[in-house]
């Protein structure tokens, strides 16, 4: 007799219920500490941020632990009345009386409260938009607006600050101040990719919580004090752990700057484009931010599932090569151009259809997208041909960076392009090839000279083929040379280390006659095969998706921003 196995069901949240702006609104008791994922009381600005309003803040971020010290979040609010006998008062139509909470010791003036650390409560109501809030902000606001310089036109946080952004929505016209500024360093060289103004820092503590308490480096903090407050290292030791750049997205004005983007770009000039950094297997969601076909930088996008709100130095800063001026940019017959896209094709695929089997080797970078991983399986799988991935190894930290360096060694395994240890055939490869018994190689993003396989194995081949982005030893002893894109430079998707399957977007043009490597590919399977494939990449991942078992109830819209586990 079957055992009946009962569906386990998510316990129902818990709910309380509030108003704001005198609007009901259900939210949950508690939500998830940023820290340690356990629930901890829903607050104001959580429960507020779920209504759709938004509270103003500077200190708070939610993935950091609440400093609640720029007080720029502070909102007007009210709690049932209770009578001596700790029941509430009730009004004429039986609801509970609500009054705003004042200062005891000036009645009638309004106490505010800290929206980002204040816990909701049964019957609470905030207000907003209170007159009395409106006061206390522009208050707030006005403080830190004191000792500020006014240098917004040649600050590079323009157009993404919120001091800029709250000063126009809940600033005054003028000031009340009339002293002399208190003046601060403003070019404080805290790292090799940092620089500070001392005299734009609201004191947020922001960066100083990201280092102490997710990169784990507690490198900064606060002296002096009042007006004289300033942010800083310790003395002589730069601010330099591999995730430091990540308090430039943090700052929410233009006291920390990146080296590298510093007055290279107005923000407003980029476009921005999602896709997922290609430096390990982790695969962090980043926005590309790009204008003329140029890339200017790197930033984390948020996915839980992934890399939070962060990103690597590392992974950051590695996109200049895309722009290299050695790149690959026509294709090439015996290391000399002039011939077309279709002609290559075309002579390639007479090679490779005379070829007979087992006599022919494919080597393809992790670095290759899931979709060029099919499309190369199908190839190899035609000609009964050896295939391998070479590992790309190196360290690896307990936050973001992994020790696998290929994006894609998972998306390799996925299609079943190969299944063994990455490299573990390169050697038979090489021997086979000097042995004479390997005559075809097809080579993929990889230089193959430094893997055993030297100049002399490679002039026995009867036909070397490569595609590439930058100039090596393969690439120049290649029959035919394919110049391939940057994942900036096309569509596809990797498969990170958690088997979570991301798609990328285009950002910029690939340089020359360079094409993305699924679209010569495509030419080439259907020339070798006989088998119709799609020409763009959504027929081309949902076809990929159509034969993979994991795949087959993901198409290429169902992706979205953010991925999908492919796991289960």
């Amino acid at each position: 007799m079957a055992k009946q196995v009962e569906e386990k069901t998510a316990p129902p949240v818990e709910t309380i219920t509030i108003k704001i702006d005198g609007k009901a609104v259900e939210v949950p008791k508690t939500m998830p500490d940023p820290m340690t994922g356990k629930p901890i009381p829903t607050t104001m600005i959580q429960a507020c941020k779920i209504a759709g309003v938004e509270i103003p803040h500077y200190c708070y971020h939610p993935k950091l632990p609440v400093a609640g010290n720029c007080r720029m979040c502070l909102v007007e609010f009210g709690m049932p009345a209770m009578g001596r006998d700790r029941k509430p008062i009730l009004n004429e139509d039986g609801t509970p009386q609500v009054r705003k909470m004042t200062l005891p010791y000036e009645p009638g003036t309004p106490r505010g409260a800290i929206a980002c650390a204040t816990p909701i409560a049964p019957g609470m109501e905030i207000y907003p938009n209170s007159p009395a809030t409106q006061q206390m902000r522009e208050a707030v606001l006005e403080s830190l607006l004191v000792n500020h310089p006014l240098d917004c036109p040649i600050c590079d946080q323009a157009g993404e600050c919120k001091l800029q952004e709250y000063s126009v929505e809940h600033g005054q016209a003028t000031s009340q101040f009339a002293e002399t500024k208190v003046h601060k360093p403003k070019q404080v060289d805290l790292g090799p990719r940092i620089m500070l103004d001392d005299e734009r820092c609201v004191l947020c503590s922001r960066c100083v919580r990201f280092s102490r308490d997710i990169a784990g480096d507690d490198a900064l903090g606060f002296v002096n004090r009042g007006s004289y407050n300033t942010l800083t290292t310790f003395p002589g030791k730069p601010f330099d752990n591999n995730y430091t750049l990540n308090t430039v997205d943090l700052c929410p004005v233009g006291a920390l700057t990146s080296k590298d983007f510093r007055f290279k770009m107005r923000v407003w000039f980029l476009k921005e484009t999602k896709s997922v950094c290609t430096s390990c297997a982790t695969g962090c969601n980043i926005t590309i931010g790009s204008r003329e076909e140029k890339i200017y930088r790197y930033e984390p996008r948020e996915n839980d599932a992934v890399n939070s709100s962060w990103m690597c130095d590392a992974g950051r800063l590695n996109y200049k090569w895309v722009g290299d001026k050695r790149r690959l940019s026509a294709p090439r017959k015996n290391n000399r151009s002039g011939i077309s896209w279709s002609q290559l094709i075309e002579e390639l695929a007479t090679h490779l259809r005379a070829a007979a089997p087992n006599t022919t080797a494919v080597i393809a970078s992790g670095r290759q997208t899931t979709e060029e991983f099919y499309l190369l399986s199908k190839l190899a799988t035609h000609l009964a041909a050896e295939t391998d991935v070479p590992p790309r190894k190196g360290e690896s930290d307990q936050l973001l960076v992994h020790a696998d360096k290929n994006p894609n060694s998972n998306g390799a395994k996925l299609v079943g392009f190969h299944k063994g240890k990455q490299g573990s055939k390169l050697d038979a490869i090489a021997g086979r090839i000097k042995r004479g018994q390997i005559k075809h190689l097809i080579v993929f993003g990889e230089d193959v000279t430094t893997m055993g396989i030297d100049e002399k194995a490679l002039s026995k081949l009867e036909l070397l083929v490569a595609s590439d982005i930058l100039p090596n030893t393969t690439t120049r002893k290649a029959t035919y040379l394919l110049p391939g894109c940057a994942h900036a430079e096309k569509r596809g998707s990797f498969v990170n280390a958690k088997s979570r399957l991301q798609r990328f977007l285009k950002a910029v043009e690939a340089p020359g006659e360079a094409i993305p490597e699924s679209e010569f590919l495509t030419d080439l399977v259907e020339q070798v095969t006989g088998e119709s494939i799609p020409k763009n990449p959504e027929g081309l991942f949902n076809k990929m998706a159509g034969e993979i078992k994991k795949l087959s109830a993901i198409r290429w819209a169902d992706l979205g921003d953010l991925g999908v586990d492919v796991n289960s």
